[in-house]
């Protein structure tokens, strides 16, 4: 998976990226600090995981990554082409998800994009540039599809859906907001209507309000609201805070965690709010070659999973021989789970758990 991480100038964003990715991007305060999308990977921690190389002691452990993407700060206008909004909307179409950082501290050395730290309004140019552009491109896609109506009466109905979509945009809501049937959105995501992505509000806090009860913050209720509203998941986090983490040992670090009164670090909370959000689980596969998690969509079925692995395996799928990883950890070994009857043998339409430890097979 992919996240594109988008916000005004200074909000945190690149900061953000580095705690999450540990790379040295530049966060120097001025307007357009980040002028190119930077990019890293993050490995996925699963505990499970780690339990299957311990145990299998394999040739090879290969973690489920994400690519995290930190884009050029936007500014009102940008759908226009302002500032470096044609870099942002481009890098946007590249990513699964968006993770919108919104300033809730206040930092006379930090600048302000607008002169002043407003998260409602921030948001507001956000999704407002978003909302913009994807109107620009409703407006073409509806005039081709009238031009194609003319020859396939198919086309009306997709005319009439999207100009429904336009209307509703024009109100200042975003595509994801639409009311519609699960094929119809299928069809508004071909026109790669950026509004209609998933997004996770990211609320940026000052350490103190952070680990001091972010609930009564003011800038920290504002986005709460503004993600009700929405539809939208919220995260709230200190990115500064995150950049120390990242620099200790995982020890040290789980010391620092329990001496603040806090369960996770940010980016283990980025990782599970994100694979919520775009309807994510990890399946896993082990062997004394390799152990591996793999990602597939919740609701896969068995041979789709396969298909994850091979292109050959999902073709060729015979059956597939399944036992829970709490219920393989619970034996000690597979042949303790076949014992208690837990080892099941599954068809193709076995649908996928988070969690299942897998073995296909098949013949091609």
């Amino acid at each position: 998976m992919k996240l594109g991480i988008i916000g005004l100038t200074n909000v945190g964003k690149t900061c953000l990226f580095n705690a999450m990715t540990g790379q040295e991007a530049d966060t120097s305060n001025y307007m357009f600090g980040t002028t190119t999308a930077n990019v890293g990977t993050v490995t996925v921690p699963d505990a499970r995981l780690d339990w299957l190389s311990q145990h299998y002691e394999p040739k090879k452990t290969t973690f489920a990554t994400i690519d995290f993407m930190d884009m050029p700060g936007l500014v009102k206008g940008a759908s226009k082409g302002e500032g470096l909004g044609n870099k942002f909307l481009a890098n946007v179409r590249q990513v699964d998800a968006l993770l919108q950082v919104v300033r809730c501290f206040d930092d006379e050395n930090v600048a302000h994009a607008d002169g002043s730290v407003d998260p409602a309004r921030d948001m507001e140019t956000i999704n407002l540039e978003l909302i913009v552009s994807d109107i620009d491109i409703l407006e073409r896609r509806i005039e081709r599809a009238k031009k194609n109506a003319k020859g396939d009466k198919k086309f009306l109905a997709e005319a009439e859906l999207l100009e429904r979509l336009q209307a509703h945009l024009e109100e200042g809501l975003p595509a994801r907001s639409f009311d519609c049937t699960e094929e119809e959105r299928s069809l508004i995501a071909q026109s790669e209507v950026l509004s209609l992505m998933p997004m996770i509000y990211v609320a940026n806090l000052s350490e103190d309000a952070f680990t001091g009860g972010y609930e009564d913050d003011p800038y920290y209720q504002q986005v709460k609201e503004a993600a009700q509203r929405d539809g939208c998941s919220i995260l709230p986090i200190c990115a500064e805070l995150e950049m120390e983490l990242a620099q200790l040992e995982p020890e040290e670090r789980q010391e620092f965690l329990d001496d603040l009164g806090i369960a996770e670090s940010g980016l283990d909370r980025l990782i599970h709010e994100s694979y919520a959000l775009l309807g994510l689980i990890s399946f896993l596969t082990a062997g004394k070659d390799e152990c591996r998690a793999w990602t597939v969509r919740k609701g896969s079925t068995a041979p789709v999973a396969a298909g994850k692995i091979h292109s050959d395996l999902q073709r060729g799928f015979i059956r597939a021989e399944v036992v829970s990883f709490e219920d393989l950890k619970a034996c000690g070994s597979i042949a303790g789970a076949k014992t208690k009857g837990l080892f099941r043998v599954e068809g193709k339409t076995y649908v996928v758990q988070d969690g299942d430890v897998i073995n296909i097979l098949f013949n091609v």
